[in-house]
Formats: C-alpha cells, structure tokens, sequence
C-alpha cells in the first residue's frame, strides 16, 4: 500500500499542475460519473494531504477525497511543471542533492513522476519542463484512456489518471472534516507540538502492541509495513510490547524518527530508512529496496547488525519484520 511519503507528493504534483486551473473532471470506467459530474469544469483550489488519503478543493465548497488503498495509483501524462530541484533529482521531488549526479530510477516505479502509487510500470509519456510551453504537434491529446481510469482530471496541458482507488469520492467540507477528525497526526500537517503530544498520548494510553499502534492511523497517518517494520528496527523496540509499557522518551523519539523518514521520503521518492549512505552505496539504495531497508522483505537473511535471522510472521493481517536480537 503507498504510504504517507507518496501521497504528499501527489498533493504537491496538483498543487504545482492543477491548482488555480479549471479542471475537466470525467470517469473513462464509469463507477465515478455522478462524482465527476460535481466538480467537472470547477477551478481546484487546494491540495493537501493527510496520511494516506488526498484532499483536492474545488470551487463550491466540494472536495474530493481519495484513498489509494492497496491498489491505487496516479498517472499523470502531458506536461508536468517541475522546478529545478525536481528536474535535477530526475523527478524526485524536493530532493536538493543528486545536480550533476547519473539518473537513479526505483527497479519498481513506484515513485517515478509519472506514476505515484502502487508499484507498476509508468503507463504514461512525461514531459518535465521548468516553464509552461506547447505540447509538441505530433503529440495525442487528450491522451488515450489505457485500462480502467475510475476518475481522469484534465488541464489544457496536463492529465491526471486514477486507477483502482480504495476511496474516490465527491464530500462535503463537513464529511472531510469528520475525516480529517478521525485521522492521527501528520508531522507534515499542523502544529509539531501539538502532533507529537498527540501521539505520545495516544500510544502511552494503549494496552496494545506497538506494532499495531503504528499501523492504526487513528494514531499516526500514513505509517505502513515499511516504515513500521524500520522504525521499529532504528527504536530497538519488540513489536510485540504494549504502547503504555514504552518509556515517554522512546515514544517521543519514536515520533521524532517518524518524521525524519517521512521527509526523507517525500523528497527523494523512496522510502531510505538506512542512515550515512553515500556515493554507490547511496545509488543502489536507492535504485533497490534490498539496499535501503534494515529489516523489511528480509526474513531469513541475517540481520545488518547482529547476524541473527530476520523473523517474518502476521500481526493483524499484515506481514510484520523484525530482528529478535536487537529488539527486545
């Protein structure tokens, strides 16, 4: 499932592509006409993300919400304004540190500009500009509809497609507020402070695992099996201990790392939770997520640290990694 650092940078690709532009707003697949309907031909006039669900402002006081899910992803096709950070990190967003540097691509895709979401192969043509300029003559447009596109927003210039979405709909500022009052904190949302008191409070409360605290995003928004499985791993903590079991101080820095990672991750594109890399190492951690992890999609293979065999098992469904040396 994509987590948090994917979908703000999709908030910040409409907020660079479609903010401030009326917006034709259809449904290729059909199962989002009534909601494409709603907001077809409205000025988008914000963009934010919480967690893992997006939040797109129209004209009217109409949002669309959107929740990945397991599946879902974006495809943006035509021109895509990107600034010289991006252009220089090969679309990888906000990142400051790859000028000059050989084109690094994730082997999965699952960050490239061209397609944000589930890892798959990028469906759609980019074209990376600093500056508006006219699509190429030969160029097709609108471009074609590939698959089942439950919502497509269109610019003159730019296409967004979404495909195999959890969530796609059309509410009211009332329901995304009971959304957004339902969601835990983001440390890239609101008040720092206040974010991590609240995630102090919530974890220390609880009588439940901390490996499910993590993943419950009434307590944090947008942590998933990897970064759970790393931060973890980085907090030598047991899984399986119960939040109110955890020292203040640990949780607190549990927080702390969280959102050190979720920046690394938004502005590099991949999820690097193995500090101090650079030169090669750092290339093929980035291009390999068997590079950049310590422990996640690594059972049976010795631990980094101490040797011992990664354990793999379930907690609620989902694949949990952990090393049982080091976290105890």
């Amino acid at each position: 499932m994509p987590e948090g650092h994917s979908v703000h940078r999709i908030a910040r690709q409409f907020d660079r592509n479609f903010v401030g532009h009326r917006v034709a707003v259809s449904s290729p697949q059909g199962r989002f006409v009534e909601g494409a309907a709603l907001i077809d031909g409205l000025e988008m006039r914000r963009a934010m993300a919480v967690g893992k669900q997006m939040f797109l402002e129209f004209d009217g006081e109409a949002w669309l919400r959107v929740h990945l899910g397991l599946y879902g992803a974006w495809d943006f096709s035509g021109e895509i304004l990107v600034d010289p950070t991006i252009a220089s990190a090969n679309g990888r967003m906000g990142q400051t540190n790859q000028r000059g540097t050989d084109p690094v691509y994730d082997e999965a895709g699952e960050n490239s500009l061209a397609s944000i979401g589930a890892p798959r192969k990028a469906r759609a043509h980019v074209r990376m500009s600093e500056q508006t300029k006219d699509l190429d003559d030969g160029d097709e447009w609108p471009p074609p509809v590939v698959g089942q596109v439950r919502a497509r927003l269109m610019t003159g210039s730019t296409c967004a497609d979404l495909r195999g979405p959890t969530a796609c709909a059309v509410e009211t500022p009332d329901q995304i507020q009971t959304v957004l009052d339902r969601l835990g904190p983001d440390p890239l949302v609101g008040d720092p402070a206040e974010n991590e008191q609240r995630f102090v409070d919530a974890v220390s409360k609880r009588g439940v695992a901390i490996g499910q605290l993590l993943m419950d995003q009434s307590v944090a928004s947008g942590i998933g099996n990897v970064y759970r499985a790393e931060m973890l791993f980085r907090a030598n903590l047991d899984p399986h201990v119960p939040g109110k079991m955890i020292p203040e101080e640990i949780v607190r820095e549990l927080w702390r790392d969280w959102s050190r990672l979720l920046m690394i991750g938004v502005d590099t594109g991949q999820m690097m939770t193995i500090d101090g890399l650079e030169g090669d190492e750092w290339r093929r951690a980035m291009a390999s997520r068997d590079d950049r992890h310590w422990v996640y999609h690594r059972a049976g293979l010795p631990c980094r640290v101490c040797g011992t065999e990664i354990l793999l098992e379930e907690m609620q469904a989902r694949k949990l990694y952990w090393c049982p040396t080091c976290q105890r």
